[in-house]
């Protein structure tokens, strides 16, 4: 059955109070399930990859939280950008805020990562595997998290590398099998690790669309098709 595209009924501003960070919430009618975005070093809420990706995710049903991991003055400091258990930890903070919001209490939650902010969904899964039904990295490093995390992440993971990033792409196959989760490597051919290159970054959100309706909401996943 096909899901005709749903309307934007709710944008607002959120605050993190107890530690300062604030975001954006975007709930469309009758939500699926709530994604929070984690993004990478160098980046903020306003990334225009991460926003793009938003948008289809809200096509498709689904709510959106993208927000500042670190506060400005954080941000200045580098050692935090990669400090990926502060990462995880105010990631965590975001999912309890989601859990907490009126319109989004009771959803299931995904986490959606990109750079650094792959690792810190996949540590912020580990330590609250209840809490986390689904993850997606683009261009992600979850080698970053660390073994320790990598052997306990439950939630279904779906790691998104463009083809020509081969570093990277050979650092998620490394992370990958360490993971004990159902998992997929989706390689994107020909995209770099920003997935500038035309269509790239519609197949990552068509792919992760696709990935959280499939664990987060599976009769949604099953209607759609």
């Amino acid at each position: 059955m096909h899901r005709s595209p749903p309307v934007i009924v709710r944008s607002e501003p959120v605050v993190i109070r107890t530690l300062g960070l604030e975001g954006t919430i975007d709930v469309p009618a009758q939500p699926e399930a709530v994604i929070v975005f984690a993004h990478g070093s160098g980046s903020s809420r306003h990334s225009p990859r991460n926003r793009n990706v938003a948008q289809v995710l809200q096509r498709a049903g689904l709510a959106t939280l993208l927000f500042d991991l670190l506060t400005e003055a954080e941000a200045a400091n580098r050692k935090n950008v990669f400090d990926i258990d502060l990462l995880a930890t105010r990631l965590s903070a975001a999912v309890a805020c989601v859990a907490a919001h009126n319109a989004t209490a009771g959803l299931p939650v995904g986490l959606f990562g990109a750079s650094t902010g792959a690792a810190a969904a996949l540590a912020a899964a580990a330590t609250q595997p209840d809490d986390i039904g689904a993850i997606v990295a683009r261009g992600g490093r979850p080698d970053l998290a660390g073994e320790r995390h990598l052997h306990r992440v439950a939630a279904p993971t779906l790691l998104i590398v463009g083809g020509a990033d081969r570093e990277v792409l050979h650092l998620n196959e490394a992370a990958r099998s360490l993971m004990s989760c159902p998992s997929e490597l989706e390689v994107i051919p020909g995209a770099g690790h920003l997935f500038e290159e035309p269509g790239a970054l519609d197949e990552v959100a068509k792919l992760a669309a696709d990935w959280f309706l499939r664990w987060l909401t599976p009769q949604a996943s099953q209607d759609a098709r």
